[in-house]
């Protein structure tokens, strides 16, 4: 190969070499999607609204949320794995992430392999609360009632595999209770027939729980965090009720496809980071009971992974499935 042929293959390489550089170094010139893989109105949908709006401040583009709700948060999630990795699709999205590959076989994607997680945006507690005739006033006392009585109380979930199924079914699996299970269409519906009597007990949404607590249409025991929430100091925590490290809540957080390159990572992640310091970002966090995180894409790929174990290993011990 001559002199002239050689240049012209290093210059190629140079220039594809330093093509995802300059791509970084151009990021974002154009509008960037959330994928959300929900219906609008929950949750997680409110929070990347939220996001989506201070994100396109601080970046000067537009920020449009793409909600692709279906099959646990699977549809969208596998939307989202196989979007362009140029860093304009990003996915927001709950611990539904952690529980699919144990509920689901047949995934178009794996949660690990082709995402980047960039940071957990922010955590919620659950709040454990009980119909108001239920004689109990602290979990020591419903886990005496339970245990005395097997298979005789009834817990509501928000539907089979939703984050307050799965994080009852761990309240029972680590301290050894039967109940029974009653899935409902949604968080409304599930708090209805805690309230009603139908059911005896829920991890409710602690912000959408706390006023039925507070008027006494509920009575609130525990929340599901490690730490007391600060919008309700005195309720104390599960972990220092009788179950010790019991330490699970609600979650959102942001990924990318694998592909996206490390430095547009970064510069995602800073931008967000940036926005959870915002003063009226932070207030709306507090208005829904959240509290901000905004750790490592390191970190966060560390505990996405730590929690697809600790999810995996309870829902083959309890044998639980969902449908399709």
């Amino acid at each position: 190969m001559n002199r002239v042929a050689c240049a012209a293959l290093l210059a190629v390489a140079l220039a594809l070499a330093a093509a995802p550089a300059a791509a970084a170094d151009a990021w974002p010139q154009k509008p960037i999607r959330i994928i959300v893989p929900f219906v609008p109105g929950g949750a997680t949908d409110l929070l990347a609204r939220y996001l989506a709006e201070k994100l396109a401040e601080g970046l000067a583009v537009s920020v449009i949320v793409d909600n692709r709700g279906g099959g646990g948060g699977t549809l969208g999630a596998g939307l989202a794995a196989r979007a362009a990795p140029d860093g304009y699709t990003i996915m927001l999205t709950s611990p539904s992430h952690t529980f699919a590959p144990s509920f689901y076989t047949n995934l178009s994607y794996d949660p690990v392999k082709d995402f980047k997680p960039v940071t957990l945006l922010a955590q919620t507690p659950n709040l454990l609360v009980v119909h108001p005739s239920l004689p109990v006033t602290s979990v020591r006392q419903l886990v005496a009632l339970a245990k005395k009585h097997p298979n005789e109380l009834r817990y509501g979930s928000s539907g089979v595999g939703s984050n307050i199924h799965l994080t009852t079914a761990l309240f029972a699996y680590q301290t050894g209770l039967q109940l029974i299970h009653v899935p409902y269409k949604g968080g409304g519906p599930v708090q209805l027939a805690v309230m009603s009597g139908e059911i005896q007990m829920l991890m409710a949404g602690f912000q959408s729980a706390l006023p039925f607590v507070q008027s006494g249409r509920m009575r609130g025991l525990a929340v599901t965090t490690g730490k007391r929430s600060p919008a309700a100091p005195d309720i104390p925590t599960i972990a220092e009720s009788g179950v010790p490290g019991f330490d699970k809540g609600f979650w959102a957080g942001i990924f990318v496809p694998a592909g996206v390159p490390d430095a547009i990572v970064r510069q995602l992640h800073q931008a967000i980071v940036k926005t959870l310091k915002d003063p009226e970002f932070a207030k709306r966090l507090d208005a829904e009971g959240a509290v901000p995180v905004g750790n490592s894409p390191a970190e966060f790929d560390a505990y996405v992974r730590s929690e697809i174990v600790q999810w995996g290993k309870l829902i083959r011990e309890m044998k639980l499935k969902v449908e399709g």
